[in-house]
């Protein structure tokens, strides 16, 4: 029986003994065989082939910073015509579109009870002269007679405190009815500028009252940008600085200056409103929204076109070409300007003469091998 179970023993010794020799040999040939699909796998990593257009390399250049500022064009110069009296409005026959000059006739406003006033002020102002000619020769007797002896210098005295009376109410009487006459020029409505009727705002037979806006005028042969800049912005914007602008429905850009920048800024928002004039204004009207880039300055360092920039990982970075490699590497972004037509941006972390992946090209995996079309 003992004999037996010996024997019971060494079989299972050896059966665990084969069964380890088995797994060590399966867990080897595994081994071999992932080690094999590696380096096949190695040996079909992709590989893209790249044209001139699809790299760029970073280089050290001159950036024209710029500001971009939108707003409406203003005429830089419109008035509005208002009714100086009030009255019922005669003979306005302009309408939106149509040409006046400087002090042609709008309209006018009844005349009829302001001629009245000016007739009975100038009246007014006979009648004062008459009792100022009456009160000087009193005068001239009362002094006569007091030379004469025949009365005090009492009469003569009041005498002439009559005289400087009725002057000072001849004097007061000339000015009403100086008063009275402008009345009735202002019932005349003249064109206070050269330019266009923008607007109509009233008709003729309406009662106006004093100021009432009757027409607006604008003078369109010069157009200015209205822009509103932020606080820091501001700071950066000075007069003759020059900008080009796009605007809407006109075909090619147009050129601007700065003229003025308002010294205060705008209760509330605190924005500060710059004025740019435009150089050529053909066909553009008053009201349009134009919008674009302000140049402020210039910096010299090394750019790379914006889009070569990617900003799908945390951090911004570029894609390094290195040893026929694609290297993901980050970068620091700087200032960002104009130059050669392209909008570039400051980056640091990579050398000068770095080739990096355009923006055309789109991600690619880190560790993808590249190859130039037509290389071997």
């Amino acid at each position: 029986m003992k004999r037996w179970l010996k024997w019971i023993v060494i079989a299972v010794v050896v059966a665990l003994l084969a069964l380890g020799v088995l797994r060590a040999l399966s867990a080897r040939k595994a081994t071999k065989e992932a080690l094999e699909s590696q380096q096949a796998a190695q040996k079909a990593q992709p590989t893209i082939a790249l044209t001139a257009t699809d790299s760029v390399q970073a280089k050290t250049m001159e950036l024209s910073q710029g500001l971009a500022i939108s707003g409406s064009l203003k005429a830089a110069s419109s008035a509005f015509v208002k009714a100086r009296v009030a009255g019922e409005l005669q003979g306005l026959t302009v309408r939106e579109g149509d040409f006046v000059k400087v002090g042609q006739v709008i309209a006018h406003v009844d005349p009829t009870e302001s001629r009245a006033r000016a007739r009975q002020a100038q009246q007014q102002a006979e009648s004062a002269r008459a009792q100022v000619d009456i009160a000087k020769r009193s005068f001239d007797n009362n002094r006569s007679l007091v030379e004469q002896g025949f009365i005090s210098k009492t009469a003569l005295d009041s005498s002439i405190a009559t005289l400087s009376s009725a002057e000072a109410n001849y004097r007061a009487a000339q000015a009403g009815a100086e008063v009275a006459t402008k009345a009735l020029e202002d019932t005349v409505l003249r064109a206070p500028i050269s330019g266009q009727i923008a607007q109509r705002l009233a008709q003729t037979g309406e009662r106006v009252a004093i100021d009432a806006r009757i027409v607006e005028i604008v003078d369109l042969s010069r157009l200015e940008l209205e822009a509103s800049l932020s606080a820091a912005d501001s700071l950066t914007v000075k007069v003759g600085q020059t900008a080009e602008l796009t605007i809407e429905g006109a075909a090619k850009p147009v050129a601007a200056k700065v003229v003025r920048v308002n010294p205060t800024a705008v209760a509330g928002s605190r924005a500060v409103l710059a004025y740019l004039a435009l150089e050529s204004n053909s066909g553009l009207r008053q009201g349009l929204f134009a919008q674009g880039t302000l140049a402020t300055g210039n910096a010299r360092v090394l750019a790379l076109p914006l889009n070569a920039v990617r900003t799908d990982k945390p951090q911004p970075y570029v894609q390094l070409l290195t040893n026929g490699q694609v290297s993901h590497t980050t970068v620091t972004l700087g200032v960002r300007g104009e130059a050669d037509g392209h909008t570039m941006v400051e980056v640091a972390g990579i050398p000068e003469n770095a080739e990096v992946l355009s923006g055309t090209v789109g991600p690619i995996r880190e560790g993808t091998l590249v190859k130039r079309q037509g290389a071997k």
